[in-house]
């Protein structure tokens, strides 16, 4: 909660835009974030001599593996020791970053994996089954919400599926089944935020409750991708980390 106080007025605005877009300049920020930090906090000189000599191993490498295939595996033994110092080198950029991109990661998966449900317009919350369950099922809320279907639903092929709809509010719901209660917490909103749409039951014959909260996939639109947020900033983050190094002359 601290952490999304300090984040939602410097990323809310980002929420106005298409979600590809946000996810792009989001990338563009942490990724140049990242690469500056690297910059500075490694020896670049010997960053880049190692990376030359791990370039000239392959080299050799790749042309004595037909000729010599035993001195070309001692090369690549060699070639690995380079390449952990080079690890072990940019690590401690790495102790600098990984805190504030986890916290901004947990921010995107709380706002970018779904849209909001809207206030006064149809959703469906879904409960699935495990075989030999009880034939039926009853839902209600706190606050009360609008239940367009029958709150009590038979439970077919393992599923029974109810239509509701309410005011901008948090709520929670309340499954009950078999005489004992579920609960699973639903925001409505005009905004950009959401309650993680699924919740994993144990010991019980019902096993998962799903909100009909819609996947955002921001590439869906332009390339007709289907991948999350996080696979899109992955994509968008690996071609401008690319871009920055040749600019900035990071190695």
């Amino acid at each position: 909660m601290v952490f999304e106080n300090i984040l939602d007025p410097i990323f809310n605005p980002l929420l106005k835009m298409p979600p590809v877009i946000a996810i792009l300049l989001i990338s563009f920020v942490i990724t140049l974030i990242i690469t500056l930090v690297y910059k500075f906090t490694t020896d670049q000189k010997k960053m880049k001599k190692l990376k030359q000599e791990m370039k000239e191993y392959q080299k050799k490498i790749k042309t004595l593996s037909k000729e010599d295939p035993k001195k070309a595996m001692t090369l690549q033994q060699e070639a690995m020791k380079k390449n952990m110092a080079y690890m072990k080198s940019s690590f401690k950029s790495t102790l600098y970053t990984i805190i504030p991109i986890i916290i901004i990661f947990g921010w995107l998966n709380a706002h970018m994996a779904y849209y909001p449900i809207e206030p006064d317009k149809p959703f469906e919350v879904t409960a699935l089954f495990a075989n030999g369950h009880a034939p039926t099922v009853t839902i209600s809320s706190i606050p009360e919400l609008e239940i367009i279907s029958n709150a009590t639903q038979q439970i077919i092929d393992g599923k029974a599926t109810w239509q509701l709809k309410g005011e901008e509010g948090d709520y929670k719901l309340i499954i009950n089944y078999n005489n004992e209660e579920y609960d699973k917490s639903l925001i409505i909103s005009s905004e950009h935020k959401y309650e993680n749409p699924e919740k994993k039951i144990s010991n019980s014959k019902l096993k998962k409750i799903i909100i009909s909260n819609e996947k955002i996939y921001p590439l869906k639109d332009i390339f007709g991708l289907k991948l999350s947020w996080l696979w899109t900033y992955i994509i968008f983050s690996i071609v401008i980390s690319i871009a920055l190094r040749k600019i900035l002359k990071v190695y």
